[in-house]
């Protein structure tokens, strides 16, 4: 078992994961289990060091993102001088951008088109349990997530016995699409172009491609629009704007390269109602 500590000012794993990016983990002991395709970690803070347990220390490093410094995130956030976003990066220091696998992310966000996170999570979690291979850590058995090939082979009526609703023939697709092409040509896309691919496939719409964009192939300079974030837009920036693509470009245009880490920490500031 391998332990890696980090600056908890800059590490706070409950801020990490309660920011939506996420939907695989638990609470656990002094802190959550998190998984990650067919791996797991245990991370807990203790208010100075922030603490990862795991088997497989490089992937948790890179999924924490641990080489990047945050401290000059949170100093770019303050510099536009913008309230809410000077009070979340301030307060919400520790929350980082997490880097998750890919396929995980497509499906997993194709999933939370028009729902909620406590229904994705259930959503996920029975998939996972249908057609994950079964794992342990740390005492816990958990279902890794499935393989595209175990998806492409399910099909539709097992994603809507899964609780997926409409979004079953979505993933059917994606999975039967994915399983034939793979998706190496999409990491060679800069992010305009991405996400005009992503957008391609069943299900994805401007703010999936987005999210999927950002938590998955790592386009920091991606800005997913939701209600939160047009609610941010109407009542902290006095925006009049309706159209959600007109509202991203508006925010990408103001954030640029940092995009991603502005709208976790609006987002994220927003919800807890800073």
């Amino acid at each position: 078992m391998i332990k890696i500590d980090y600056d908890a000012k800059y590490f706070n794993p409950l801020h990490t994961l309660d920011c939506g990016q996420i939907f695989r983990f638990e609470p656990f002991k002094e802190g959550f289990l998190v998984f990650s395709g067919d791996r797991a970690c245990y991370v807990y803070s203790d208010g100075k060091k922030t603490f990862v347990q795991c088997e497989d220390g490089d992937y948790f490093y890179n999924f924490f993102d641990l080489a990047r410094d945050y401290a000059g995130i949170v100093e770019k956030a303050k510099s536009y001088n913008l309230p809410l976003l000077s009070k979340s990066a301030e307060s919400c220091s520790g929350l980082r951008l997490l880097n998750q696998q890919k396929e995980e992310m497509i499906y997993s966000f194709i999933i939370s088109q028009n729902n909620n996170i406590p229904r994705i999570k259930g959503i996920i979690s029975r998939i996972c349990g249908g057609l994950g291979e079964k794992r342990e850590f740390m005492g816990v058995e958990y279902s890794a997530f499935p393989t595209t090939r175990a998806l492409a082979a399910a099909g539709a009526e097992f994603f809507k016995n899964a609780g997926c609703g409409y979004r079953d023939k979505f993933l059917d697709e994606t999975a039967k699409r994915i399983q034939g092409e793979g998706i190496e040509y999409l990491e060679k896309l800069n992010t305009c172009e991405l996400k005009r691919a992503l957008m391609g496939y069943k299900g994805v719409g401007a703010k999936v491609a987005d999210c999927i964009a950002l938590f998955g192939f790592a386009k920091r300079d991606s800005f997913p629009v939701d209600t939160w974030i047009e609610k941010i837009y109407r009542e902290d920036f006095g925006g009049t704007l309706t159209d959600r693509n007109k509202i991203c470009d508006y925010f990408l245009g103001l954030f640029g390269e940092n995009s991603g880490y502005m709208q976790q920490y609006l987002f994220y500031g927003k919800r807890l109602n800073l």
